[in-house]
Order: structure tokens, then sequence, then C-alpha cells
């Protein structure tokens, strides 16, 4: 029987191994941009022209392709706007201010042609979707290009782009280009923009944006042209002499998802080096309040002088702890309406108080969703979440802080788990019915997810999964199931079950020490599964004489047990199989001489009822 269950076991494994690496028949699109721009500052409007290469690297036919048109958002009767409007708890920022938006404030994007391979095609705009019939089909392994002109209007910045941002930022521009939608194993995700998460295509972006020469422009890329524009971008120290009352930029990016912008007058423009990696750059205005006191705006002034500081040490710890950030540089951009990612930079709203978490938090999207590309619409919880937990690490780690840093996230989870408001992560970003329902899921259990997997299958294969996950799937588009599989081959455990419980339901974890009866030199400890959901356990023993054990209780489910993650003494008890709703061990040692008893002392478990983890043995027998 044990040959049989070995050869099983090793089966098993044999095959996880074989899965984590992406197959040899993953494909994924590829766009390349490039576009001119020339924009209308005092209007807040812009022309554009734009050449999409677009190589389908799928097995399939492609018939129809499809753009988002994320301006088309910011229009009274939009879905955006009936959405911010009729849902139970609406954004704030959002509520009904769409629908006030006067006729010049409002976003668009007009499309005045566009051809495929030099002959116009039939397109239809449908909301924040182009839905355009190819003429010619593109087929498996070729490619196609689109010419597209262009007019926009930037809408009054409400949600994430926009025009004069509450710290008066002139422009933030993101979401704001006719953008190629995703087609991939799921097919095409021409989802309309509500204001949530997005997915898209890696490619390059070769793009030339000509404004007033007053304004000072960072973003996505590198700027081609420094000599040209100054700023602070030039390279030669010259002083340089504006022909003409408009400056064009010019940006490169390689194999990023998206390109945004921001521009405004009166930025500062720093940079900072990160050891062996990117050059960071940072854009900020001086005064941003003008009603604010001298005081505010020195404290505010020093948050922005002291970030490059911080921010180079956290990609530091981010390098080294969850894998090499790809690209050449990083921006961290003034502007928006609080703190939105995108490939190589961040737009954040500049708040003293918030900018170093703000910072790192979008930094860290650079590792999970603008290099490790999933489809944030409907994996949120391995952009936002996996985010979160990269956020808190760094943070406590370079702060010297100690302790679980994750704590916000485990009673965020509680709250909404207890709640009878929580749905499962499954959900797509644009269908959970609360606000709040999402941004729990998303952000707070989407961490607690990681931090607990750390405690099934231990810490040091745990931190090796992170960072092979990170070099397997960098510049890819890594699935929910791509990231278990990754981490049974790293553990040689089965997963799927704390999958399906944790991510596909909204079951809890609720564990109980029922009794403790002392028999001789002997302690029978029982302990009671009142929640839905497995888990194997740590119960932790503390002796009177200051000394601990733990007992380890493996859940049958998952094949395997973790190794021991520390000095401290253990001893691995037989399996519990789900379906018991009890189970009884022995502690051998009288009961007179255990101080207490707790399951989960390291608090990693996302048990919901924290109130019957610990059994005080020595107060009780003093009752007793």
């Amino acid at each position: 029987m044990k040959k049989l269950l070995s050869l099983f076991l090793l089966t098993i494994i044999s095959y996880s191994l074989s899965v984590a690496q992406p197959a040899d028949s993953y494909w994924q699109q590829e766009v390349d941009y490039t576009m001119e721009i020339d924009v209308d500052a005092p209007n807040h409007q812009f022309t554009g022209k734009q050449k999409l290469v677009y190589t389908n690297n799928s097995p399939d036919e492609l018939t129809r392709v499809y753009y988002h048109l994320y301006f088309n958002a910011f229009q009274p009767g939009s879905m955006m706007d009936v959405r911010s409007r009729t849902i139970e708890d609406p954004d704030r920022r959002v509520m009904d201010r769409i629908y006030n938006l006067p006729e010049d404030e409002i976003g668009y994007h007009h499309i005045l042609s566009l051809k495929q391979d030099g002959k116009a095609v039939d397109y239809e705009v449908d909301g924040t979707i182009l839905v355009v019939e190819l003429n010619k089909p593109i087929k498996p392994g070729k490619k196609s290009t689109f010419e597209m002109e262009f007019e926009s209007q930037v809408p009054r910045q409400i949600r994430r782009s926009g025009w004069d941002n509450a710290t008066g930022v002139e422009f933030s521009m993101s979401q704001w280009y006719p953008k190629m939608s995703e087609y991939d194993v799921r097919g095409w995700n021409p989802n309309p923009y509500i204001g949530r998460e997005f997915h898209g295509v890696f490619g390059n972006f070769d793009v030339k944006i000509s404004i007033d020469n007053k304004y000072v422009l960072g973003g996505t890329g590198v700027v081609q042209n420094p000599n040209e524009v100054g700023h602070g971008y030039e390279n030669d120290g010259h002083q340089i002499k504006y022909k003409n009352d408009k400056i064009t930029w010019h940006f490169k990016a390689e194999n990023v998802l998206d390109f945004f912008w921001a521009a405004d007058p009166d930025y500062i423009h720093t940079t900072a080096q990160v050891p062996g990696g990117a050059t960071m750059h940072f854009l900020y205005q001086e005064n941003p309040d003008e009603n604010a006191s001298t005081q505010e705006n020195a404290v505010y002034r020093k948050a922005w002088e002291d970030l490059p500081e911080i921010a180079v040490r956290a990609m530091t710890y981010a390098n080294e702890h969850f894998g090499k950030y790809p690209y050449p540089q990083f921006s961290v951009i003034q502007g928006g309406d609080g703190g939105m990612e995108y490939p190589m930079g961040t737009l954040i709203s500049g708040a003293s108080r918030s900018v170093v978490g703000v910072t790192v938090h979008e930094m860290f999207h650079s590792w999970y969703q603008n290099v490790l590309g999933t489809n944030e619409s409907l994996y949120a919880w391995m952009d936002e979440g996996f985010t979160s937990f990269a956020t808190s690490e760094t943070i406590a780690g370079i702060s010297g802080i100690t302790g679980n840093p994750h704590g916000g996230s485990y009673r965020g989870y509680r709250f909404i788990a207890t709640s009878g408001d929580e749905e499962a992560l499954t959900t797509h970003a644009d269908h959970f019915v609360t606000n709040q329902a999402y941004s729990i899921a998303s952000y707070s259990k989407g961490a607690v997810f990681l931090y607990q997997l750390s405690y099934i299958i231990g810490d040091e294969a745990f931190r090796k999964g992170m960072l092979d996950y990170h070099k397997t799937w960098q510049l890819k588009h890594p699935t929910d199931l791509d990231f278990i599989r990754l981490m049974e081959r790293e553990s040689g455990m089965i997963l799927d079950w704390y999958y399906e419980y944790f991510v596909q339901t909204t079951k809890t974890i609720d564990y109980g020490i029922h009794s403790v009866l002392g028999d001789g030199s002997k302690t029978k400890v029982e302990i009671e599964k009142i929640g839905l959901m497995p888990m194997p356990l740590d119960v932790e023993v503390e002796y009177t004489d200051g000394s601990k054990e733990i007992f380890y209780i493996p859940l049958r489910i998952m094949r395997g047990e973790k190794p021991a993650e520390n000095d401290t003494k253990r001893t691995v008890l037989e399996d519990w199989p789900w379906v018991q709703p009890s189970y009884t061990f022995t502690i051998p040692a009288a009961a007179s001489s255990i101080k207490s008893i707790t399951i989960d002392a390291t608090e990693r478990l996302a048990d919901v009822e924290l109130s019957n983890n610990t059994f005080d043995v020595a107060e009780r027998l003093m009752q007793d």
C-alpha cells in the first residue's frame, strides 16, 4: 500500500512540475503602436494619428477586433455614470459628477477614419467600445496594420484620467487613446469601462506628443529627445531655447501593457537611481494648494523631497524579494485622483500623509499587473491583493517593523466574511454588488490568500515560489491556476482544495479548542471544526517552564506536509480527514505543566472567530 501511495504522490508531483511552466502551446498577442498627438491645451482637446501593427499569435482566425474608447465613459448617461449613480455605496469621487458635466467638460473619442492594411473598414461606436468588422481576416501567425485618425476631448478629472485634478495638475492622461482590446484563451475581452480594472496586450509604443512649450511631461517609456524638451530631461546641461510655441515630446517603451502621461507647467522634476536597477523620476508641484498654510505646504514639500530615497529603498527591497523590475525607469507623477498604476509609472494625487504608502503600492503594480499581466478584471485579487501583500511586506522590511504586517488585511477580510455581503474572488471586478465587497475581496482577501498560503506550504517554499512566479511568468499573462500549479510544484503539495474553497466560495475557516482534559501524565485536546473550510493546523503548546512545542495536524487532501519553519520542537500528527467534525490528540505531558494551547500562534490562519483559538490551561486549572 505504501508503495502504491508513493507512486501516486510521485505521479501527482511530476504532473505539477510539468504544468507549472507555460506550456508549449502558450501564446499571447502583440501590438506595436506609433502615435502622433497634437494637444490643444486651452480647450483640453487633442487630435491623433495612430498606426497599430497587430500580430495574431493565437491559433484562431480573427474576423473582428475591438478597441477601448475610455473617454466615452465620461458622458452623462454612460454605463459608468449610471453605475456610479445606482450602486449601493458609490465612490464619492464620482457620485453624479459625470451626469452633471457640461458639454465642454465631457470626454469623448471621435473616430475620423480607420483603415486595415490601407483599406477603409466598417466600424461602430458602442459606448466605450469600438467594434471593427475586418475586410480581411487575420490568420494565425499573421500581422495586420490599422491606421486611425481621431479627435478627443479630455474630460474634467473625475476618475483617474482628466484635466485639472484636485491638486491642480493640468493633465492626467491615462486610458486616453483608442486601445486595442485583448484577445486571449478566453476570446475577446471588450469590457465596457465603468471605472474598475483593465486587461491589455503587451507591445511597443512610439509616441510623439506636441504641446505648449511651458508644460513638463512624464509617463510611460523613455524620453528620446531630452535636449529638445529640457525641463530637467536634457543630458548636456545646455539651456533650451524654444523656437516655437509648441514642442514635441518623443517617448518610447518596449513590451508594456499600456501608455500613460501627465503634463503640468509647474512640475518639479527630480531623479534617483536604484543601485543596479532603474532610474526613478519624480514629478510634482511645489505648492499644490493655494489655500493651504505655509506650514502645510512645507510638510507637503518635505514629503516629496524625502520620497526618492524611500522609493529607492523600496524598489531595492522589491527587486530582492519579489523579482527584479525589468524596465529602465519608473516615474512617480502627481496627478489623478488617488493612486493608479500604469506601465513604468504611477499617478498619485500627492497627499503628504499617504505619499509613501501609495507610491510603494502603485510601484508594486509593476510586479503584479504591469509585468505579471494577469487579467485584472477577472483576477482583481491577483492584482490588488498580491500588490497589497508585497506593499505591506516591503514597508515593514525597510522600516524595521516586526510582527504580522498584514493585520489590516485580516481585519478587513474578517469584517466582510462575517457581514453577509461577501462575494467570491472569482466575481468579475465590474460585477460586484457593492464597492466595499469588491475592495475588501480584491485588496484584503487577496493579500490574506498569499499570507495564509505561506502557512499551508511553509514560508521557505512560499518565498521561493513568489520569486519563481516572477521569473516564470513576467511579461506574460498568468492565470489563477498557473499560480496554484507553480506553488504545487514548489511545495510538492496538492493545493486545488485551497483555491476552490478560498477563491471560488465564501466559506469561512473557524476552528476552536473544544476541550482540554488531563489524564495523569497525559493531556487530551479536542479541536472542533466549526466553519465549512478545512485547513491544516499548527497547535502551539506553551509549557509552564516557558518552553514551546508545535503539534502539526496536516490536512489529508493536501497529500503532503510542510517542513518545520523554525527550531521549535514539532510533532507531526495524523492527517485530519476534512469530513471529520473534530480531532483529538494527546500531549505527553500533565495538564499542570501546560500554560496555554493556541491554534496558529503566527496569525496567518484566516480564522473568523479568534476567541476560541486559545485555551489558557493554567487559568482553567486555577478555576477548577
